[in-house]
């Protein structure tokens, strides 16, 4: 199976338009070792032909000019190697790019039952995905249950995802207006049908479950949320700011912090992604990213190639 990244930064990108942090000031002004990054957003592939992106990002016409793969072919007016898009959430940094994806193209989006309810009820915008009859197709995602992974025609590719709800929240701006739900926030196992080789997609993990080691445990390849590296990372820059685990991600280090889990539960290699602006693991000489390499964890950049 062939992982693309393309993007690998949370939400406002590397660097953020809205922030002088040390990170971001410093990579504007070349003061740092760091590159740019883009919101967190995957493509896979068997054949190489037919790509399915895992979410969509509001950089999505960005990272698909970047990405020669995910270029139209040649000698048709209008074409696109995409066949769908599956969500892991329905936050902003993972679904925007869809309303991106609106011109006269068929587009197939897997998602939950939830997540599809968070972007479609009382959202005058998906309007822009219904100019025509089904020109958006939802595929259910039920949690536990695998399905395969179609084009647009109903052509088997080859590959299958199942989701599995692991912590998470309601989307910001459905605080308050809808009750939680598991299904608002999942990984994804995607499997090839015929080797049942795997890759993990695990962009938003507020806290350790058992289907969270499990899933560590079942991919060749685990990208997992590497969004804060300490619990009190913004609030040391901004008092009174959230912590991390108040914005429903697992801080990789200090008590109880997901490396320790990643390193005890992961058989595959593991990539961390959804890096924040603020994360010390964004500097490629910090003491942070070297200790990552040393326990063998890689941090995925824009472009990065992967197999899973």
């Amino acid at each position: 199976m062939r992982v693309q990244v393309l993007g690998s930064a949370a939400g406002g990108g590397f660097p953020q338009w809205n922030c002088a942090c040390e990170g971001c000031s410093g990579l504007r002004s070349g003061a740092i070792i760091a590159a740019a990054r883009t919101q967190d957003s995957l493509a896979v592939s068997i054949d190489g032909q037919a790509w399915y992106l895992l979410n969509a990002s509001p950089d999505i016409r960005y990272q698909i000019e970047s990405c020669r793969h995910l270029h139209p072919r040649p000698g048709a007016p209008r074409s696109t190697p995409i066949a769908g898009v599956v969500l892991t959430n329905a936050d902003l940094d993972h679904c925007l790019g869809l309303f991106s994806l609106r011109e006269a193209q068929p587009l197939t989006i897997y998602a939950t039952a939830a997540v599809k309810a968070a972007l479609v009820d009382h959202n005058v915008i998906c309007r822009t995905l219904e100019r025509f009859p089904e020109q958006a197709r939802w595929v259910e995602l039920e949690p536990g249950r695998r399905i395969s992974l179609r084009t647009p025609e109903g052509d088997d590719v080859g590959l299958s995802v199942e989701a599995v709800c692991v912590p998470g929240k309601v989307p910001q701006y459905l605080e308050g207006l809808v009750p939680p739900d598991p299904e608002h926030n999942v990984a994804l196992l995607i499997r090839e049908n015929r080797s049942d080789r795997s890759l993990v997609y695990m962009p938003g993990v507020a806290g350790d479950t058992p289907e969270v080691r499990t899933l560590l445990g079942a991919g060749d390849l685990v990208l997992f949320d590497g969004t804060f590296w300490s619990e009190d990372e913004l609030s040391l820059l901004t008092p009174g700011a959230r912590s991390a685990r108040e914005m429903a991600h697992w801080p990789l280090a200090g008590e109880n912090g997901s490396l320790e889990v990643i390193r005890a539960n992961c058989r595959g290699r593991c990539v961390l992604t959804h890096l924040n602006n603020t994360n010390p693991l964004l500097r490629a000489d910090s003491d942070q990213r070297k200790a990552l390499l040393q326990a063998g964890i890689a941090v995925a950049h824009d472009g990065m190639e992967l197999l899973a």
